[in-house]
């Protein structure tokens, strides 16, 4: 073995220096494990060097954190301190520059207080944040006075409700007049209380006075009166006018009934109570809150779409079953929460007693389940000018039984303090 090694020792050095495999042989060692190993041994001093830094920049990634999240809690409790008080502030200048804005934009409604006789307020019922009253308005340098219906609004509210509260008077101002619409007086915004005046009509809504019509006699300034088939359908009419100025400003009420109609005593029918009106005008049909009584929706509205003219058409065929009955409540047989269904199965009320064939075919023009297929208001208006040629003006309409509210209010879903007072404001 010794023997070997000296050998190939000896063949080594004597081969010559231009045998490149003898080279190869001589510097084997040396180009290829030395240089692995010096490769090796750097990578490894990186990967050290690597992580000790990455640890050291973790940890004090960690302190600046830690660090600035008790600075960042304590800069937001200021933060939210300050802004809290700054709500509060613009609050209050808010509501200062709603009645500032509004006393010039709503300049023209502007009515002086002191030409409201404030000291003779009669209560006419309760609302959210205020009250409605009746008062009486001078209209000259005479003397002369006119009762007036006063919607009031009291202090100590949020700037959202006096904006809404400015925002129905500029509403029923861009309403403009008709003579079958409640008509806007004026009002005073200039401070508190802010009032919303309205016309009063002398007879109150139109469900009472079908109530009163119930009585063996009844007058009007004095003259007995009673109520027939030509002059319900005098008041059809008006409503149906009412509907057809509304359609052309491309608006609808939404709440069609007798309890939102006013009448005077010269038998002018006035609609009232647009507060679904102006909801859906001013924050869009499907963000509308007013509830109104099921037995007087439509269909699609009890099915949750939004309210239109042609559901309007169908609740004005329930006013017409309401005056020809003097009161009486709709699908008395049928309870408020099963309505839907009922009408679902393609039920409608069976014909009044006290109803001609003419009208309950208007009737059931207006209760069809496609609202394409119900009439447009100047259809209406149409149909009741031709049936009214033929309408009796002599049989007088009567019902014996008086009508029993709290009764009346559990038949039909209404709300007792919609039916005990005698006025409806938007």
């Amino acid at each position: 073995m010794a023997g070997d090694v000296k050998r190939f020792t000896r063949m080594l050095l004597e081969c010559n220096s231009n045998d490149k495999l003898c080279v190869v042989r001589e510097y084997q060692t040396e180009v290829i494990v030395v240089p692995a190993l010096l490769v090796g041994f750097f990578v490894i001093l990186l990967t050290v060097i690597l992580w000790l830094h990455c640890r050291g920049l973790r940890t004090r990634t960690k302190r600046e954190e830690s660090s600035s999240s008790g600075q960042q809690a304590n800069k937001n409790h200021q933060e939210s301190t300050s802004q809290e008080n700054h709500c509060i502030q613009l609050s209050e200048v808010s509501t200062e520059n709603l009645l500032s804005s509004a006393s010039l934009t709503l300049k023209e409604l502007q009515i002086p207080r002191e030409k409201l006789s404030l000291g003779s307020l009669q209560i006419v019922k309760h609302v959210r944040n205020g009250s409605i009253y009746r008062a009486e308005l001078e209209t000259g340098n005479s003397g002369k006075t006119k009762s007036v219906i006063l919607k009031a609004l009291q202090d100590l509210v949020s700037p959202q409700e006096v904006k809404d509260f400015l925002g129905r008077i500029k509403f029923h101002q861009n309403l403009g007049h008709h003579e079958n619409l409640v008509e806007l007086v004026g009002c005073c915004v200039d401070r508190f209380p802010l009032y919303m005046i309205m016309e009063d009509v002398s007879l109150g809504d139109l469900l009472k006075f079908l109530w009163t019509c119930r009585k063996d006699v009844m007058t009007m300034d004095g003259i007995p009166y009673d109520l027939t088939e030509r002059q319900v359908y005098k008041v059809g009419q008006q409503v149906a006018a009412a509907l057809a100025y509304l359609e052309q400003k491309k608006l609808f009420h939404g709440d069609i009934a007798a309890r939102n109609v006013l009448l005077h005593h010269n038998f002018t029918a006035k609609l009232c109570g647009f507060g679904v009106t102006y909801e859906a005008h001013t924050y869009g049909a499907s963000s509308v809150t007013e509830m109104v009584p099921v037995k007087w929706q439509a269909p699609e509205r009890l099915l949750k779409n939004p309210p239109s003219i042609k559901a309007d058409i169908w609740s004005f065929g329930i006013l017409l079953y309401e005056m020809i009955t003097l009161g009486d409540p709709p699908y008395p047989d049928v309870r408020p929460s099963d309505i839907l269904p009922y009408l679902q199965r393609r039920n409608i009320m069976k014909q009044p007693s006290s109803c001609q064939q003419a009208m309950y075919s208007i009737m059931k023009s207006c209760w069809q389940w496609n609202a394409a297929d119900r009439p447009s208001p100047s259809d209406l208006i149409q149909s009741l000018q031709t049936a009214i040629k033929t309408s009796n003006d002599q049989r007088v309409l009567q019902v014996p039984e008086l009508v029993v509210p709290e009764l009346y209010a559990d038949i039909t879903g209404v709300a007792m303090d919609s039916l005990v007072s005698d006025y409806t404001v938007l």
